[in-house]
């Protein structure tokens, strides 16, 4: 039995190959990725590599084996992500693996952003495979906004559409670590996780926590989604990604993504890693 890994050189993928490694030996880790060169550093440490494209149905032959417990990373290529998630549980399913977990969003059905249309097909057909399985339904990460921090305070503002919503974000590292507790551990067939941070918050208060950091006055500007979706592809995010973040900031502002059932420091026994503490670690990371 192993432990398989997809999209194992995405940025999730890599922390939760680290979670791994402090919990099992490496050569019990199988990794999947589609490039090897990106996944040298991951070799080195004695975890197996396997080459693998979800857009490939026959490269994913032989990925699996028999009593395997695997993690479907979700792809990023909007539009295309059900085909190749099918194509990765019928291998899982023709191979007869022990746990599929996957990585879905913070709400199932609930999420009505059409960010979420294809995590919830992919929740049917996981469901319909007859394959044992583990939903992951992750919130928003802490770094979907903290990565922008550069231009937050190039343009001297957060911007958004999310208006008073709240949304309880976590580190990225905290969803890595919670998958990699799901893999290692015993009776996760047949489960769903709610997963989000301990604390929601707002735009606005986000703003004030940067403008606190930094020592500038960082407001929030709420606008139209269809203003918001505009800026975001002046500022060169093509234009399907940049309707569903404004779709995505709607549906913050209706509450889906403000959840805090704290499945997620309970799956970690801590409690999740807070946005001021990622702000901080953000701000240090930009140069100059």
């Amino acid at each position: 039995m192993s432990i398989v890994v997809t999209g194992a050189t995405g940025a999730l993928g890599r922390l939760v190959v680290e979670e791994l490694l402090k919990r099992t030996a490496p050569g019990e880790i199988v990794t999947v990725a589609r490039d090897r060169a990106k996944a040298a550093g991951i070799e080195a440490r004695g975890v197996r590599v396997k080459v693998a494209d979800y857009s490939r149905p026959e490269t994913l032959q032989g990925v699996f084996a028999a009593g395997d417990r695997a993690l479907l990373i979700s792809g990023n290529e909007a539009g295309q992500r059900l085909v190749q998630h099918r194509a990765v549980i019928d291998a899982a399913r023709e191979a007869g693996v022990a746990l599929l977990a996957y990585t879905s969003i913070l709400g199932g059905p609930a999420a009505t952003f059409s960010i979420a249309e294809e995590h919830l097909a992919t929740e049917q057909a996981l469901l319909a495979s007859g394959v044992p399985y583990c939903l992951l339904r992750n919130g928003w990460y802490h770094e979907n906004y903290t990565g922008a921090l550069a231009g937050t305070l190039r343009t001297g503002a957060v911007v958004g559409s999310a208006g008073r919503g709240r949304v309880a974000t976590a580190a990225r590292r905290d969803y890595a670590e919670a998958a990699a507790v799901v893999l290692t551990g015993s009776g996760q067939e047949n489960t769903v996780y709610e997963l989000s941070g301990d604390t929601a918050w707002t735009m606005a208060e986000y703003a004030a926590e940067v403008s606190r950091q930094t020592g500038r006055e960082i407001p929030y500007r709420d606008l139209p989604p269809e203003r918001y979706t505009a800026l975001l592809i002046e500022a060169g995010v093509p234009a399907l990604g940049a309707r569903m973040v404004a779709e995505a900031d709607a549906g913050i502002a209706r509450g889906e993504l403000g959840a805090t059932p704290g499945e997620l420091s309970r799956l970690l026994g801590r409690p999740t890693t807070p946005i001021a503490e990622a702000i901080t670690e953000a701000l240090k990371e930009l140069p100059g």
